[in-house]
């Protein structure tokens, strides 16, 4: 028996062929892609969605839908009934909200109320998309690794604060038995990103001209269907209570730009802001959209996370997973012609 308590069933037994599985946030970046990946190597996908969420990464695709969210304890127990691996992708990212408390409703909570369901379902296997912004980094240009130390202080914004507890939430879960291996992704680039994402908005920014300065920062890279492909990894190949971090390549802002401007034509932006009168200008417009209630142009955490550089060691994941690393080059001229394909940009 598990050691989560009387009500926990037996793990069945974990078994690397085709199966069924359950994947929250599949409708978004990250879990679109992993529900991509689950479908090529023939597996069943049943998928959480919520009434209200748009479906538009999952058209075409031949998944079971399984309406709820995850404050839905019947969803939940529903979803995984009959199911061996559980990828819980789901999360509330942004930099910016009115309401904090709902987001930690969703990373926090939510996590703890999938756990409990994938523990007393008897899973296989779980695999929790975690991210590296709970992770530590020395920002100075050094990567971080899955064992920088780091604490609750270090967090910057609601959304890494978020993230980190429910990443401590999902390592109780380990200590009492449940089968999870923690991944972290870094930052990643490529299809499906239809919010877009933070740095999906940068890519964006800049095929439309929109981006005339940059920042001096960095960040790692991966492509988002590697990214997908190591999460799979992480449930065939992963130790139990490990994390692991998907990413690739550690490059600057600037060199990410050079690299939009090789691919695109466009011109790559030359003036470097001072990170100072930035920070200034993030708190007057966040003050601002507290007061209106519309998303600030200059969101403060992303401000205050660009003061480091963002730089992590994928070592781990390469050597134990198998993790693929493509150029990065390659998974940002895919998000640019994804881009553009689906109306984003010229």
């Amino acid at each position: 028996m598990g050691r989560g308590g009387s009500r926990t069933r037996p793990y069945i037994s974990f078994w690397q062929g085709i199966m069924k599985v359950f994947v929250t946030g599949a409708t978004g970046f990250i879990g679109a892609s992993i529900v991509r990946e689950l479908l090529a190597d023939g597996h069943q996908v049943k998928v959480l969605v919520r009434p209200s969420a748009d479906r538009g990464n999952l058209a075409g695709l031949d998944v079971e839908i399984c309406p709820g969210d995850l404050g839905d304890r019947g969803a939940l127990a529903r979803g995984l009934a009959g199911c061996g691996w559980l990828f819980h992708a789901a999360a509330d990212y942004r930099l910016w909200t009115r309401d904090p408390a709902a987001m930690y409703a969703a990373n926090v909570d939510g996590t703890r109320n999938i756990l409990t369901a994938a523990r007393e379902s008897g899973i296989a296997r779980v695999v929790y998309t975690s991210s590296v912004g709970t992770l530590g980094n020395p920002g100075d240009g050094t990567p971080g690794s899955e064992t920088t130390p780091v604490t609750f202080a270090d967090m910057v914004g609601h959304y890494k604060k978020s993230k980190f507890l429910a990443e401590r939430e999902a390592e109780k879960f380990v200590a009492e038995g449940l089968p999870l291996v923690i991944v972290n992704p870094s930052t990643p680039v490529g299809p499906f990103d239809i919010k877009p994402t933070p740095t999906g908005k940068i890519i964006v920014d800049f095929l439309n001209r929109k981006m005339p300065a940059y920042l001096d920062t960095g960040l790692n890279i991966i492509d988002v269907q590697d990214c997908a492909r190591g999460h799979l990894l992480a449930a065939k190949r992963g130790t139990v209570g490990e994390k692991y971090i998907l990413g690739n390549e550690n490059l600057t802002l600037r060199q990410i730009f050079a690299l939009l401007a090789e691919i695109t034509g466009l011109a790559a932006p030359r003036v470097r802001l001072p990170h100072t009168p930035l920070l200034l200008a993030a708190h007057l417009n966040e003050g601002l959209a507290r007061i209106t209630g519309r998303e600030p142009l200059i969101p403060l955490a992303g401000v205050q996370m660009a003061k480091k550089f963002m730089f992590f060691d994928s070592t781990k994941a390469v050597r134990e997973l198998g993790l693929p690393q493509r150029p990065a080059a390659e998974s940002l001229r895919r998000a640019v012609e994804w881009f553009r394909a689906h109306g984003y940009a010229r």
